[in-house]
């Protein structure tokens, strides 16, 4: 099965980040994804399934 979430995309979240920022980009993917604010740098792990349900948007790297 092909992974819809690969490092180096950026995501779109449905809640800001405090700084006010939605994108995210996938620094690390497996059970939990290591993100990194787009807004303010600030790097965050979150669990696999709390990204599933809150991607709105998938932008794939170049």
């Amino acid at each position: 099965m092909e992974d819809r979430f690969a490092v180096g995309d950026i995501i779109r979240m449905k809640k800001p980040h405090p700084c006010g920022s939605h994108e995210w980009e996938i620094l690390r993917v497996g059970a939990d994804f290591r993100l990194k604010c787009e807004g303010c740098g600030h790097q965050v792990m979150v669990s696999r399934k709390l990204v599933e349900k809150n991607t709105k948007e998938i932008r794939k790297k170049a």
